[in-house]
């Protein structure tokens, strides 16, 4: 009777762990499409609303879920503390601040990193550029998560569940 249990466990643990690694797999491109609207709106108050960063991040983080939005709500809350903070530096603790909540991986986080090196000090039509360059890198990055997901979503599934199977049958 222990066995079946602890057989039973261990199938639901594996296929948990199969399922969750799927779920990330899911999550990645619609994070980085979030995260590209929200820099496409980036783009249009700094564009034309002439909006200031700091509230330019709050209205951007608006359009956005959990846990994007909490990158730009970050890095606005840092930005208008008193400690006089760049918007380089602001933007960098936000990130890797939110980062490991995200899906998202390394080469994401630098394309964001590079963008936060630009903005905030230079003129509008520059920012507006990185702004862009950005957006283009993010959806290469989409594609390239989509492509991830078709291939490994449904394999990391029955890996998982294939996985608990035989540690079961090693078991008995």
């Amino acid at each position: 009777m222990m066995k079946l249990i602890g057989a039973m466990l261990v199938l639901f643990a594996g296929a948990m762990i199969g399922f969750y690694q799927a779920a990330r797999y899911a999550a990645r491109p619609r994070q980085l499409r979030q995260m590209g609207h929200a820099l496409q709106r980036l783009e249009t108050e700094i564009g034309y609303a002439y909006t200031p960063l700091p509230e330019a991040l709050i209205k951007a983080a608006s359009t956005m879920k959990e846990p994007e939005a909490g990158l730009f709500r970050s890095a606005a809350e840092q930005l208008d503390s008193a400690d006089g903070k760049t918007f380089r530096e602001s933007w960098e603790m936000a990130v890797k601040g939110h980062w490991q909540y995200t899906a998202m991986r390394d080469n994401e986080q630098a394309v964001l990193l590079r963008l936060g090196s630009a903005l905030g000090i230079s003129d509008r039509e520059d920012q507006l550029k990185h702004l862009r360059v950005a957006l283009l890198q993010l959806k290469s990055e989409e594609d390239a998560a989509r492509e991830d997901q078709v291939r490994y979503e449904k394999m990391s599934k029955s890996l998982g569940i294939l996985a608990a199977v035989l540690i079961v049958i090693l078991m008995l």
